[in-house]
């Protein structure tokens, strides 16, 4: 459990264990949200990456892609085909 004080200005500053523990670097943005009776802050960016890896989820399996070399090769027949419109 870490403890942080509240300045005058509602300010606080995030324990160095808890920033490290969220990935939190000097720009980053954080979320507040309530669950229950509990407030939760996390690394905004964790949760867009977080979202991105819901929406890709089963994709591989979709598109037939089992190694990284199967993956490279779909980037370059995209880009071949990209070539083409251009």
């Amino acid at each position: 459990m870490e403890l942080a004080k509240v300045t005058s200005k509602g300010q606080i500053t995030i324990p160095k264990e808890i920033r490290d523990i969220l990935k939190i670097k000097e720009g980053s943005k954080i979320l507040f949200f309530r669950k229950g009776d509990e407030i939760v802050i996390k690394n905004a960016a964790m949760i867009a990456l977080e979202k991105i890896q819901e929406e890709f989820d089963g994709e591989a399996e979709r598109l037939g892609l089992e190694t990284e070399e199967d993956v490279v090769k779909l980037i370059k027949e995209y880009r071949k085909e990209r070539k083409k419109e251009i």
